[in-house]
């Protein structure tokens, strides 16, 4: 969505024959600067509802539509109309309907700011089930009130509320997304887009999850299963399944195309901190699911039986995060400041057996990225998000996995080149980052320093040439993904940077903020920020870049969700 975003409420209206006077309504700056009049979306579709009375000496303001560009009239207290500047209204809201209680009716919608009362009509007929035909109730008649930027409701009883609005939105924003309830902590929101495709999955404080159709910025499924706080969110690589984690230890598997659970699982006693997918080129089956969890313990499950096939122990503390590696290892960094690496592969020995201990940190580790994270998350999908044809047109036959399987296999050898080792990267507490090569070696290859306070996040690029660094010293470091030579510090952001996230092509980098801003980098050559993406109204927590190529979603504390198109 550009520029600005609102909800609106619905009641039932009075009769057809009264609507006119009945329409006689308030109006009330929306966060945009304009304002909506009673009886439709936008007043533009009702030029002649100016007659209004204006309370306690406060103005409202009417506007007409002339070809997108919308005429401003101002009432003042005198009531004497005053013509003001015309000003560009944007071409959609989000908009999400309550009952006169406040409850919401349906999901929230991304509706053109042209629509009027007969559209909304129909759509609101629609989210009840209600016939909208020739029958006696599909001409049942409804008012749309607004709500201002403080939720504040404005209706009859108030004519010429004058409500406080924060800033419209700047920028190449193009969707929000609104859907969740209660504001999340900082880790209390995850949120992953589809391998190969552009689709957001958002999971929240509200413990819901949300599959959102992004051409639409509509809401396609919302899953609700979990009791707690959903903490981290997985798809796996073939696209297929999709798993979520909670504040109680449960995992729960969906059914990404129906919205519904196909499994849940008590995995842990504590928080779930983590989760990663076995990768696709290592077993065509793609059904194998790893969690981690602030019980210190990290367990492999098999998705399809929903039984657990290892548990891996030995942690002193929360593990915080988690990665499968394309050699078949499993690596999990602990609060007791170790990362220790797994065995996974049957054919090497037996699921969950530990390999060796890394130690150097001192302090917590809080992040771990891989030199193939990403060659592994995006599985059979290739630049332009396109799988193997499936024979049968069943992306679960026999057949398909097959040939996804030769396909991620070809990209995973291509990736590797020569045969040069695995490297792994930590982030920790200790404001200090280190580089690994941990299916040769338990000692460091490099420790990498600059950072002045903690480092929150760590990602590879796509080819792994370099690793970009995030941290509560409000910067973003630069590394080469090689030898972890320091490359640049970028500099802009005014609060903690909390994640980091690639470009498909290496090209160019975004970063989340806790100074409620995302912002775009040139990679290497780029110190300051190329774009400054705002509109979110709290701190940037989720990040997130398709993989291919053709935008980025961020999510914040705000409870909204933002498609930015490069």
């Amino acid at each position: 969505m550009e520029d600005a975003t609102m909800s609106s409420a619905e009641e039932p209206a009075p009769s057809p024959a009264a609507a006119p006077q009945q329409q006689q309504l308030s109006a009330a700056k929306s966060l945009s600067g304009v304002a909506w009049t009673g009886g439709s979306l936008v007043g533009s579709l009702n030029p002649d509802n100016h007659g209004y009375r204006v309370a306690d000496g406060q103005g409202g303001y009417i506007i007409t539509n002339t070809h997108r560009k919308y005429k401003r009239t101002r009432l003042n207290a005198d009531g004497e109309l005053v013509a003001e500047d015309e000003d560009e209204i944007p071409s959609n809201i989000v908009v999400q309907f309550t009952d006169r209680e406040g409850s919401e009716v349906g999901e929230a919608l991304d509706v053109p700011t042209s629509a009027g009362s007969a559209e909304l009509g129909t759509l609101i007929r629609s989210l009840l089930g209600e016939d909208d035909g020739e029958g006696d109730r599909g001409h049942i008649p409804y008012a749309f009130f607004a709500k201002g930027a403080q939720g504040a409701r404005q209706h009859r009883a108030d004519p010429g509320a004058d409500l406080p609005a924060p800033g419209a939105v700047q920028g190449p924003a193009r969707h929000a997304l609104h859907g969740h309830a209660p504001g999340p902590h900082r880790g209390d929101t995850a949120r992953e887009l589809l391998p190969g495709r552009q689709a957001p999955r958002l999971g929240g404080g509200d413990a819901t999850v949300r599959f959102w159709d992004v051409n639409t910025s509509t809401p396609r499924h919302t899953c609700r299963g979990h009791k707690d706080h959903v903490l981290c969110t997985s798809w796996s690589p073939d696209g297929l399944r999709f798993a979520s984690g909670d504040k109680r230890g449960n995992l729960i598997l969906w059914d990404p195309t129906k919205g519904t659970a196909s499994g849940t699982i008590k995995a842990h006693s504590k928080w779930i901190t983590g989760m990663a997918w076995e990768p696709m080129h290592s077993n065509a089956s793609c059904e194998r699911l790893v969690t981690a969890s602030k019980d210190g313990h990290a367990k492999v499950w098999n998705t399809r039986t929903r039984r657990c096939e290892a548990t891996m122990s030995g942690h002193l503390d929360s593990i915080e995060g988690v990665r499968w590696g394309g050699e078949g290892l499993v690596y999990t960094a602990s609060r007791d400041r170790t990362i220790k690496v797994w065995n996974a592969n049957e054919a090497k020995g037996r699921t969950g057996l530990l390999v060796r201990t890394l130690t150097g940190h001192g302090h917590r580790v809080n992040a771990l990225a891989l030199s193939c994270d990403y060659v592994c998350r995006t599985g059979p999908f290739d630049h332009r998000g396109d799988v193997p044809d499936a024979p049968s047109g069943d992306r679960s036959s026999k057949e398909w996995r097959e040939a996804a399987h030769r396909a991620c296999l070809d990209k995973y050898r291509a990736f590797k080149g020569s045969g040069e080792p695995e490297r792994l990267v930590s982030g920790s507490d200790d404001f200090t980052l280190m580089l690994w090569h941990p299916t040769e070696s338990k000692k460091p290859l490099k420790r990498l320093t600059g950072h002045q306070q903690a480092v929150n996040h760590i990602a590879f690029s796509p080819d792994s040439r370099f690793l970009a660094s995030a941290s509560f010293d409000k910067k973003v470091k630069v590394w080469n993904g090689r030898s972890g030579d320091f490359v640049s510090t970028m500099t802009g952001h005014v609060g903690a940077v909390y994640q980091v996230a690639w470009s498909p092509d290496g090209r160019y980098l975004v970063s989340a903020s806790k100074d409620s801003t995302a912002k775009l980098w040139e990679v290497p050559s780029g110190k300051r920020a190329r774009e400054t993406l705002p509109g979110h109204e709290d701190e940037v927590y989720a990040l997130d870049w398709s993989p291919n190529g053709s935008g980025v979603a961020t999510g914040s504390k705000d409870r909204t969700i933002k498609l930015w198109k490069h």
